[in-house]
């Protein structure tokens, strides 16, 4: 009796860590875990709201009755996850922020299963969208807002500040800056797929290199701000070759960009945005066939991988 209660709880504990993994698209337990360790080291209140998201949306798809396999793969958590992390970095009172993200993480979790099925009918994946989704409902609200990255051109970076500014990226990912926490969020990244670890380097570096060349500001840059979208798009492009990944990503850019110009908080959409124009693009070409397959191999091996983050207030 002793040893089926511990292996239940043993269970659902990997199924909580698997729901921060697949937050950069990854159904591993080890990166779920890397994740909580950046957020304890960066702010442990990033923590909490991830694991009241996750438990609130995991609970919720229990109840209405989901596949347990996406459960226990994390496909029912990591939104909800997000869900909480949204509110507690745009809410300031910690209170309303803990209630608005179980509601969240709720409502990501009901728009799941409809709204997924709508997608997989178009061949689009739904990775972060519930969770934007929900956030853009609710966020209108309140008065706290993300800061938008400046345009103004600032000092050229050393080179410990390219390195700094680039790891962050991957702390941003899950709503965290600094390079410590982007370096274990990239070791989980890689623990789980060095291909995928590679490709988000060089997604969130492309990515980071375009906005300079924009117009970004260092400040930016050094916050994370400017990669976190094209790591996340390159991670989910990876299977589809490298013309429709390094397109993802240019035009992950220039979405964030037209959003910071007309002051909308893009979060994770250009993310999600991009990489729905790949997927469609796909089916645009002659040769298009094979980078499908590619991407329909990809997503049966993480089901609808769904990934995800958000652009933290500054």
């Amino acid at each position: 009796m002793h040893a089926a209660a511990t292996e239940a709880q043993s269970a659902a504990l990997r199924t909580l860590l698997r729901s921060f993994g697949q937050i950069v698209l990854q159904p591993n337990a080890f990166t779920g875990a890397c994740l909580l360790g950046a957020w304890l080291l960066y702010d442990p209140s990033l923590a909490c709201a991830a694991l009241i998201g996750a438990i609130a949306a995991n609970v919720s798809a229990v109840l209405a009755g989901y596949c347990e396999d996406d459960t226990r793969a994390g496909l029912h958590g990591f939104n909800g996850a997000l869900a909480g992390l949204a509110a507690f970095s745009f809410i300031a009172d910690n209170a309303t922020a803990a209630a608005v993200a179980i509601l969240a993480a709720t409502g990501t979790a009901w728009l799941l299963e409809p709204w997924s099925r709508w997608l997989r009918t178009r061949g689009l994946g739904y990775f972060s969208s519930p969770c934007l989704i929900v956030t853009w409902l609710w966020l209108p609200l309140v008065t706290r807002v993300a800061q938008q990255a400046s345009l103004a051109n600032e000092p050229t970076l050393s080179a410990v500040q390219l390195s700094s500014g680039l790891l962050a990226g991957f702390a941003q990912t899950g709503f965290a800056s600094g390079a410590l926490p982007g370096v274990l969020v990239w070791i989980g990244i890689a623990a789980a797929s060095r291909r995928h670890a590679l490709w988000a380097l060089l997604g969130a570096g492309l990515a980071s290199v375009v906005h300079l060349l924009l117009g970004a500001s260092a400040s930016s840059f050094d916050a994370g701000l400017l990669g976190f979208n094209g790591a996340l798009t390159a991670i989910a492009l990876a299977d589809c070759g490298i013309a429709m990944t390094l397109g993802g990503v240019v035009l992950s850019v220039v979405l964030q960009m037209a959003a910071a110009y007309y002051v909308l908080p893009a979060m994770t959409a250009p993310f999600v945005l991009a990489t729905w124009s790949m997927q469609w693009l796909t089916g645009r070409f002659p040769r298009g066939t094979a980078v499908a397959e590619a991407a329909t191999r990809a997503e049966t091996r993480k089901r609808v991988t769904s990934p995800a983050s958000f652009r933290r207030p500054g």
